[in-house]
């Protein structure tokens, strides 16, 4: 349950090498991400306080050198399909598929028509398109190997590292300039006009703009941001989670319509977002389906600013102000299972085996219907907690849950 080991720079050039023939200009990393508490608030223009994890996509990136032909046999990756053009984007990934290839694709820039590609592929060419759209940039010529310790699918927002760690290589070899907050609305239109996913802006920016020690207090209605601390360390603690490795049939379906009952409800109030609504507001007009959806949005946004008040001092003792949310997390999770009505069996399990484990505090994360839980716990009771959750999982005939421990990372950047 400890923190996967992270790849020096030194060893991605190596890798890179290896693969390309020559050596990488740089090596970066962009983390995962764990939303600490606001959920289902941010497509509601809410507020939300991510922090980054120490788990992270890392990235080698080169230019081919301009005496070299993409098709010399040396320069080609033995995992890749013969390069298309001198323009082309090869990337390689450490991730293998079912007959132990690494992972590997090419592509360029000129060819890439929103909703064409599919699979992991995606996130990084509609980087690549979006660089295109937002600076007139065609970006090509180039080779990226890429290792991750973010796991895939536990809700870690591992493709939105993907986009990050790649982003910010072509920024800098290709001399575009672009600051934080331009990279999270690339991004976002990345995932959104690109790959055709409906994400709000919470994964992005947490990778990109987070500082050591902290979670990022983010307010979706205007980007604002306030770094608010966060050292897990320094208290003793982690975030272990929990991911159920189920995804229910209607997750899909499931979120769509609670997004689609909340538009509907400011749509009831004539506004454009249920942020604009004084939470005082009488919610009689409403189906009592849209009033529980609306409580827990207000609710919610209301615990993100309990919980940032008690972080920064104002609500607990110097030094043990994590240990104090505990009751926090509980209270999102229970109005997640609810009034927003996104938990299942599987999630419920996970919170209540960690909290009679002995766990600080506990909830549910991401849209729901399965994916995974946190739990704040001691450090030291990470392999108790886990293995008791792990148990409650047998007892009930549940897959086997992937368990493991994270702590605070910080936002993206180059690593030498």
């Amino acid at each position: 349950m400890n923190a996967a080991s992270a790849p020096t720079a030194a060893r991605l050039a190596e890798e890179f090498a290896t693969t390309f023939g020559y050596s990488p200009q740089a090596c970066f990393r962009a983390p995962g991400r764990v939303n600490l508490i606001g959920e289902h608030t941010d497509y509601n223009n809410g507020l939300v306080l991510p922090i980054a994890i120490d788990r992270a996509v890392h990235v080698a990136i080169g230019r081919r050198p301009q005496n070299r032909r993409v098709d010399e046999e040396q320069d080609r990756p033995a995992t890749a399909a013969p390069p298309r053009s001198p323009q082309s984007i090869r990337i390689v990934s450490d991730h293998r598929d079912d007959s132990g290839e690494r992972l590997s694709g090419q592509f360029t820039a000129a060819e890439l028509v929103p909703g064409q590609m599919r699979g992991w592929l995606s996130h990084p060419a509609g980087v690549v398109d979006e660089i295109a759209k937002t600076t007139g940039t065609m970006v090509g010529g180039v080779d990226l190997y890429v290792e991750s310790t973010v796991p895939v699918g536990a809700g870690l927002s591992s493709s939105h590292a993907l986009e990050v760690a790649v982003l910010i290589a072509l920024d800098e070899v290709f001399d575009l300039g672009l600051n934080d907050r331009e990279k999270v609305l690339l991004t976002q239109r990345a995932e959104n006009d690109f790959v055709g996913a409906p994400t709000g802006i919470v994964d992005q920016a947490a990778s990109i703009m987070t500082e050591a020690g902290h979670a990022l207090f983010l307010d979706c209605r205007d980007l604002r941001t306030r770094q608010i601390p966060f050292d897990l360390d320094a208290e003793g603690l982690r975030l272990l989670v929990i991911d159920t490795r189920v995804s229910h049939s209607h997750s899909e379906s499931g979120y769509g319509d609670r997004r689609r009952s909340c538009e509907e409800a400011a749509g009831i109030f004539g506004v454009e977002s249920l942020r604009e609504l004084d939470e005082a507001v009488d919610l009689g007009p409403l189906t009592d389906e849209q009033r529980k959806r609306v409580r827990h949005v207000f609710n919610e946004n209301a615990r993100v600013r309990t919980t940032v008040d008690h972080l920064e001092g104002s609500g607990g003792q110097a030094g043990h102000r994590i240990r104090g949310i505990g009751e926090l997390l509980l209270a999102s999770h229970a109005s997640l299972a609810e009034d927003y009505e996104v938990s299942c069996p599987e999630l419920d399990t996970a919170v209540e085996a960690a909290m009679e484990a002995g766990a600080i505090g506990a909830r549910m994360i991401g849209g729901g219907f399965g994916g995974s839980a946190i739990a704040l716990i001691d450090a030291a009771d990470a392999d108790r907690v886990g293995d008791a959750v792990i148990a409650a999982f047998a007892a009930r005939g549940y897959r086997t849950p992937d368990v493991f421990a994270v702590s605070a990372g910080t936002g993206a950047s180059r690593i030498d």
